[in-house]
């Protein structure tokens, strides 16, 4: 049976980011685990989990992390490996990030815009105004976004001079396009973030690009999903005791 294009595009690329000659994703049960001191999957000398469709792939900083990895998370799940709670009651762990939950949208899969009563204008990544939004939504919302990195034209919703939200993205390999969305604190909840993520998602795709969602909270994954991404996979990043 062929693989799902939106499991298969995604299986590439994080197989090119854990930076390991000839990664590649296990089977059901049991996680391909590689020793990848230089792996983008996690931080450095951390552990990093993906998990696309019914399989993972993890890399692991020394043989030594590699091996206990291996031992204790053989057999599970997929979606088991990206909990943080299961897998801390299996290995030895001092702290971890995530997890999130990996998005994709097919070519023609981009859903409608909705309704908010305002258009989204083009902005450059350095415009002084989004570093106003970046400031006002305090370092931990600014760089779960990701809005600091975007390398695409940035798409805002204005009031004024004041941006109320913005969405970009930063182009990633394997022609991806990893989505970065913010709302002020005081604009969320009015639609805003679905009305710039639509135009900067459709920038993407307009390019040929795979755009990519990757989310932790409720509400970005529900933005996701009406725009029409997919959810095929999850992302744990852990660091050993």
């Amino acid at each position: 049976m062929p693989m799902d294009p939106l499991v298969s595009r995604a299986r590439a690329l994080w197989q090119e980011l854990a930076a390991a000659p000839g990664a590649a994703f296990g089977t059901p049960g049991r996680p391909e685990v590689l020793v990848s001191p230089d792996s983008a999957l996690a931080p450095p000398s951390w552990v990093g989990v993906v998990a696309v469709g019914d399989a993972a792939l993890i890399t692991a900083p020394t043989d030594r992390a590699a091996n206990s990895v291996r031992s204790a998370l053989t057999g599970l799940t997929t979606a088991a490996l990206t909990d943080p709670a299961t897998v801390a009651r299996l290995l030895p762990v001092a702290d971890t990030l995530g997890p999130a939950v990996l998005g994709y949208l097919a070519p023609d899969a981009l859903g409608p815009v909705g309704r908010t009563g305002a258009s989204a204008t083009c902005l450059a990544p350095e415009h002084a105004a989004l570093r106003a939004l970046l400031a006002e939504s305090g370092p931990s919302d600014a760089g779960e976004s990701g809005l600091a990195d975007v390398t695409s034209p940035v798409f805002a919703v204005r009031d004024g001079t004041e941006v109320l939200a913005a969405a970009g993205y930063e182009r990633w390999p394997r022609d991806t396009a990893h989505l970065c969305v913010l709302t002020a604190p005081d604009a969320r909840g009015r639609g805003l973030a679905r009305q710039v993520a639509h135009a900067a998602t459709g920038h993407a795709l307009a390019a040929g690009l795979l755009p990519q969602w990757r989310a932790r909270p409720p509400a970005s994954r529900r933005v996701a999903r009406a725009l029409g991404y997919r959810e095929v996979g999850g992302q744990l990043s852990v660091r050993p005791a």
